[in-house]
């Protein structure tokens, strides 16, 4: 979910959703070995988003090797390989989803990012990876000093891939059982194929077919695709056999997706009018989209070319089941500030508010 899963994102939905898992952006092994200090900030993270998962892409193994022995000195508690995205300028550089027509390559990079791992577990240091900056290896040595003494420790970390279901048609007795033999710790996988990008309905029947192909390799497998509950999550766990679900896109302004009891707008019960308890919760998703806004600026202002602009759409995720939505969605993805965004929620909320208010006394 490049552009959307950074820090701040990330922040927010382990507060007020605590999944149990988190991955981070993915981010080009190759723009870090080539310098690109910009990419730092798709690795930051804070203690309290543990266990977090640095998802990482590329075609080289040693860009790959190197970037690995960098992110066990970042403290991150796994490693993902993104074989799963579909985007062309990714895909047909031979990259995410490329990968699928590339076995013996994807499963060098299993292998070398392993490597690292591995060589960092015996001494190595983004130091020596040849192809990092002396300007990145030094923030990369920072960061690990200010980490909490146990994530300093060298320590095991697994190595895991995210991928889909086949390029253009469906490959998973071919593709999978190619990954298995580079022994990854987990195998996400998303039920489309690159063709079909996120149009169409995620295939849960191959993802099943993909978790027989597997039991037994010590390899878990995780579904992926259409997911818009916990309780859909869990019951196509059962279903289909695998060892766990990702929920992606129903988390998009919604930390709640995580939570048995789903999302204040899910409890008013039907019929009814709601309580004034009930009233006030629904409004409670603006208060989380302004933390999440302030987080925002406070991560990223500092950097160079910071704009609100990428904050926008989160803005507008946040507010889409709200009376009134529609304006309120367009005025907050016109803003360009986090002042202009506050004063517009806290325009809308003492609106609202007084609004139900008097229409309850109404009912009354």
């Amino acid at each position: 979910m490049n552009g959307v899963t950074d820090h701040a994102f990330r922040h927010i939905q382990k507060k007020h959703g605590n999944p149990m898992l988190l991955f981070t952006e993915f981010t080009s092994v190759d723009g870090i070995c080539a310098g690109a200090s910009a990419l730092l900030k798709d690795f930051l993270y804070d203690e309290s988003q543990r266990p977090i998962i640095a998802q990482i892409y590329g075609r080289s193994p040693r860009n790959f090797y190197q970037t690995a022995v960098l992110l066990c000195q970042l403290g991150f508690d796994g490693i993902d390989i993104n074989m799963g995205c579909p985007s062309k300028s990714i895909a047909h550089a031979g990259s995410g989803a490329g990968l699928i027509r590339t076995p013996q390559l994807a499963q060098e990079i299993v292998r070398a990012t392993q490597r690292g791992v591995h060589d960092w577990m015996n001494g190595a240091t983004v130091r020596e990876c040849v192809d990092v900056p002396k300007a990145l290896a030094d923030e990369i040595e920072a960061r690990h000093r200010r980490l909490p003494l146990a994530f300093q420790q060298r320590r095991p970390i697994p190595v895991s891939v995210k991928t889909r279901i086949g390029y253009a048609t469906s490959q998973v007795r071919e593709w999978i059982p190619q990954l298995l033999e580079s022994e990854p710790a987990a195998i996400s996988l998303h039920g489309r194929t690159l063709t079909q990008g996120y149009t169409g309905e995620s295939n849960w029947d191959e993802i099943g077919c993909a978790a027989e192909v597997a039991r037994g390799s010590g390899t878990l497998i995780l579904g992926n695709g259409d997911l818009l509950s916990l309780d859909d999550a869990y019951g196509r766990i059962v279903r289909y056999g695998v060892d766990g679900a990702l929920i992606g896109r129903a988390s998009y302004g919604n930390p709640y997706v995580f939570r048995q009891e789903g999302s204040p707008a899910q409890w008013e019960p039907v019929g009814r009018a709601p309580t004034p308890s009930q009233e006030n919760e629904r409004y409670d998703i603006l208060h989380i989209a302004l933390e999440h806004a302030r987080l925002y600026e406070e991560s990223f202002s500092h950097l160079n070319g910071y704009r609100f602009l990428p904050m926008r759409k989160h803005l507008g995720w946040y507010v889409r089941h709200l009376p009134g939505a529609s304006h309120l969605r367009r005025t907050l993805t016109q803003t360009s500030s986090l002042d202009e965004s506050v004063a517009t929620i806290e325009q809308y909320l003492a609106y609202r508010q007084g609004w139900d208010r008097e229409a309850m006394l109404h009912r009354q």
